[in-house]
């Protein structure tokens, strides 16, 4: 039978080291959800006192949900960390359990061991779940405080102390801070780095950047304004390990935080920041919770998720102007596979668009990164606290590659996206636009939606164009007042401005025919190679270039994913084409397609 460490709750309550002391858990209570998720209390026993003052880290939340931490359980702390609440206007210790060990469950001990019982005086007394939760999450009022100067010396000389080996620095880990609690060093992982922004309002302007910190016990942001970001971006690299003192912590905005942590860090005129050169091994490196691609058609737009993926189709650099802004934007899609070969379209923007070269067929991993949806599939994009890492040195990797190798990159994926390396879903038949009039498609009651190659013989330059509601998902075209405003008939409103569009008539053709098809606005700005709204421009200030922009897009051939309808127009049906979706041709899939046919019309099976 195992033995409790009798009288070790109380040592270390004042604040005594105590070498991986073995408790027994009489029970726990979660307390109220935060921003960074549920987080659990326990009450444990030595033998002689109990204690509820002790948290579990939120990544060791898993022993709860699975009953592995189950009442009357033995336990071994392995690391603990002692951080300071303020109950009742009385600062407590309160012990975080960072690394834990379950000697015996508990259904095989079913008794509280010891002296220890709900009527013993020297049971420590239970702080209520609604007092803990409240101390461990920030106060507004006390986080705007900066950090006071301390007398520690790991802290005040923090540089010194590492000229002597690190001598002395007993680091804090991040699930321990706590706004109450000034004297901390944390050793942490630089896990990404933001490029620094700038900002100008009525108050002023300024610049700053943030970085993202992991160690063993969570992860944490930290952000440099102005002078602070002058002095640490240099020196800040990703995936280096660092000591970090004296920052301001305050509570986390999760409109532009999306780490699992109740806090974030401001570094201040007294913060420090010192490389650690020693061996890091306990210090992880980005940590991920990658999901099946094949998950994303299940989850909601917007939400945020991990993913691995080995990159199989890769577009051009495509450059957009924002609606509102009037900036450039440059983007690059990417199309990833899993092992599962499913594959969904990755939206890259900026530098990270313009420096990704997809043309090795990397690995990439991401964290964070946001789902979309348009016209009925689902996409990804990264944002600004996205992480990206290319080929990264991970057992998943290795395994994705090697099945790349040896399947993936011969077969045919099912994709989740309506776009594809610059857009396309290649889901549904392969068909020349003769087998498509031969087959009758669009007619009543037989399939309508085709995937052909073909190239753009022309595109109608005369009303390619049209002035719509400026009004977000309104696309109705505007009636000029002629006295400055513009009139939209479906919102019943006068608007000062309107926004272009683009509906082109488009030719089509291929080796057996041509086909007319109306190519709406994404699609036709992917033939014309430029925005509606930049075409706009360009035709009332430079009609000559206009056209010479039209006719650029001619003699350029594409995968295009079509759709038939059949209508009635003055008692006479004829089918209309639209195009669905357009793409740059990846030779690999359209080779592929192709031997398909081959072996298909040669009757050789696979």
């Amino acid at each position: 039978m195992y033995r409790l460490t009798e009288g070790a709750l109380n040592r270390i309550m004042k604040g005594e080291e105590v070498d991986e002391p073995v408790f027994q858990i009489l029970g726990h209570k979660k307390l109220a959800s935060s921003a960074s998720g549920d987080r659990y209390r326990l009450l444990v026993s030595d033998g002689i006192l109990s204690n509820s003052f002790t948290m579990l880290a939120t990544q060791l939340n898993d022993l709860i949900t699975n009953n592995t931490l189950s009442e009357h359980s033995i336990v071994k702390i392995k690391r603990y960390a002692i951080s300071t609440v303020n109950n009742g206007g009385t600062q407590r210790n309160v012990m975080v359990i960072l690394s834990i060990e379950v000697l015996v469950p508990g259904h095989e001990i079913g008794r509280v061991l010891g002296n220890v019982n709900a009527n013993n005086t020297r049971t420590e007394e239970a702080a209520p779940a609604a007092t803990l939760a409240t101390a461990l999450r920030s106060n507004n009022q006390q986080n705007a405080k900066p950090a006071s100067r301390i007398n520690n010396p790991a802290v005040n000389h923090l540089n010194e102390s590492l000229l002597n080996g690190g001598n002395g620095i007993n680091a804090t880990p991040i699930a321990a801070l706590s706004p109450y609690q000034n004297r901390w060093v944390i050793k942490v992982r630089v896990t990404n780095k933001s490029p620094i922004r700038t900002w100008s309002n009525s108050r002023g302007e300024g610049k700053l950047f943030s970085i993202d910190l992991l160690d063993e016990s969570g992860e944490i942001r930290c952000t440099a304004f102005r002078d602070q970001c002058d002095k640490f971006y240099d020196m800040i690299e990703i995936g280096k390990v660092y000591y970090i003192s004296r920052c301001q912590l305050k509570p986390a905005n999760k409109q532009f935080n999306n780490l699992k942590n109740d806090y974030e860090m401001t570094l201040t005129s007294d913060s420090e920041i010192a490389i650690c050169n020693e061996e890091n091994e306990g210090i992880p490196t980005l940590q991920f919770d990658f999901v099946p691609i094949n998950t994303v058609e299940a989850k909601s737009k917007d939400e945020l998720i991990d993913v691995l993926g080995i990159v199989k189709t890769c577009s051009d650099i495509q450059t957009l102007t924002a609606r509102t802004t009037g900036r450039e934007l440059k983007k690059r899609d990417i199309g990833i596979v899993d092992e599962n070969n499913d594959l969904i379209t990755v939206t890259l923007w900026g530098t990270q668009a313009i420096d990704f070269d997809g043309s090795t067929n990397p690995v990439i991993a991401i964290k964070g990164a946001k789902i979309g949806e348009f016209n009925g599939g689902k996409n990804l994009s990264l944002v600004a606290s996205s992480m990206l890492q290319v080929d990264p040195d991970i057992p998943q990797a290795h395994r994705l590659r090697g099945w790349f190798k040896t399947v993936g990159a011969t077969e045919e994926s099912r994709s989740l996206s309506r776009t594809l390396g610059g857009g396309g879903n290649l889901n549904g038949p392969w068909l020349t636009f003769k087998e498509v009039e031969d087959n009758r498609f669009g007619h009543q009651d037989m399939p309508n939606m085709f995937i052909a190659k073909a190239t753009v013989n022309l595109i109608r330059a005369e009303n390619a164009l049209y002035k719509s509601c400026p009004s977000e998902g309104c696309k109705k075209k505007v009636i000029d007042q002629s006295n400055g405003m513009y009139k939209c008939e479906k919102c019943s409103r006068d608007y000062p401005n309107f926004t272009y569009r683009l509906l082109a008539s488009t030719n089509l053709v291929d080796w057996t025919g041509n086909q007319w098809a109306t190519a709406f606005n994404e699609e036709a700005e992917v033939l014309l190679s430029a925005s509606a709204q930049e075409l706009g421009e360009l035709k009332e200030k430079d009609g000559d270039t206009y056209m010479e922009k039209i006719g650029a897009a001619a003699f350029k051939s594409y995968i295009f994913k079509l759709r038939l309808r059949l209508e009635n127009f003055n008692d006479e049906s004829r089918l209309k084409a639209t195009i669905a979706s357009v793409q740059p041709i990846n030779y690999k899939i359209f080779t592929d397609h192709l031997l398909s046919r081959i072996n298909e019309l040669s009757n050789i099976k696979n």
